[in-house]
């Protein structure tokens, strides 16, 4: 017997026994009585027994009946639990959203937008799962792992949904004590011979900065090569040497000293998020949607700081700012409340 059609008949079996007979049930459930009596012989069939004997025009309990009665009420107070969870994640309310991403990207913006995700929807929760390779990460969605993953585009997965949402500018970040060094925006190709911290080898993110130096004829010195991505701002702000990273982690050097530089020609990586082609569940739908106009406004916001005469690394420092902001007063109000 299936979910759905025993629960339906256990339904069936329980209004019988509350509204004392089949006629009655029939009326207050709006079905033709011989339907109504059909579900019960086909329960009583399912079983194996008589519910209910037949004693002229009225039932009586059968024994078997009576035993089912307590189990019955458990089994619709369980199936309307399981509903109501249901519900509660297709309208985000509680849930679970697993993601893959490449390592480079779980910091930024993944990060951030989790965070902010989560602040509106405290009872969701999240399992990111990292990788460095990009395969991994679609590989990680192929197998229903996870329903959303996120990393560099163009995507080669032909059984994937793909979606490219923004380009990640990058900017170089040198130590404090370094505006004189550098002129604004810095030539690619005058970093012939600088020191540069970068991740290890065969990650994303430092593949294409060593692919785009060498496409200007810079052989990159590395001096530092760090597998955890957190070490590499810490080192640029000790005067190790410097590093090209994504604008948005930049601005948190920038706040303890570090110097920021645009990069001419202009350096960013598409970053793009792929899911399988059956629709994800309410909650990571919403999520992705939030993510998205989280983004747009974003990049709304700096383009009308640049419009105003600031500099790409200005704008986006105001930006940054108006959204800590926020943050800010909206974790106010929260423990007020509390």
């Amino acid at each position: 017997m299936g979910c759905a059609h025993g629960s339906a008949s256990v339904g069936v079996f329980l209004a019988v026994v509350d509204h004392g007979g089949v006629n009655k049930a029939a009326v207050a459930l709006r079905v033709a009585q011989p339907s109504l009596s059909q579900a019960v012989r086909k329960l009583e069939k399912g079983l194996g027994t008589e519910l209910f004997h037949r004693v002229g025009r009225r039932v009586v309990l059968s024994p078997a009946g009576e035993a089912l009665v307590g189990p019955a009420r458990m089994i619709l107070r369980e199936v309307d639990a399981a509903h109501n969870a249901v519900r509660d994640v297709s309208e985000v309310r509680t849930g679970r959203i697993d993601i893959s991403s490449l390592s480079d990207l779980s910091t930024d913006p993944l990060s951030v937008w989790v965070a902010r995700f989560r602040s509106l929807h405290p009872h969701i929760k999240f399992r990111i799962e990292e990788r460095d390779d990009p395969a991994e990460v679609a590989a990680l969605v192929k197998s229903g792992a996870c329903e959303l993953g996120f990393l560099p585009v163009p995507v080669s997965s032909t059984d994937l949904e793909a979606e490219r949402l923004v380009d990640q500018r990058l900017v170089l970040v040198s130590p404090p004590g370094t505006e004189e060094r550098w002129p604004d925006p810095v030539p690619i190709g005058s970093l012939s011979g600088t020191p540069f911290v970068l991740g290890e080898r065969g990650t994303a993110m430092r593949d294409h900065i060593e692919k785009t130096l060498r496409s200007h004829g810079v052989e990159p010195r590395i001096v530092v090569e760090v597998r955890q991505r957190g070490a590499v701002l810490p080192m640029v702000l000790a005067g190790g040497a410097v590093a090209i990273v994504p604008l948005r982690v930049a601005l948190d050097a920038r706040y303890r000293g570090g110097v920021l530089r645009e990069l001419s020609p202009g350096l960013s990586m598409g970053i793009g998020v792929i899911s399988r082609r059956a629709e994800p569940t309410g909650a990571a739908s919403r999520f992705l949607a939030f993510s998205k106009q989280s983004l747009n406004e974003w990049v709304r916001a700096i383009d009308r700081h640049m419009s105003e005469g600031d500099s790409l690394i200005d704008a986006a420092a105001r930006t940054a700012q108006s959204v800590d902001r926020r943050v800010r007063r909206a974790n106010l109000g929260a423990s007020t409340l509390e």
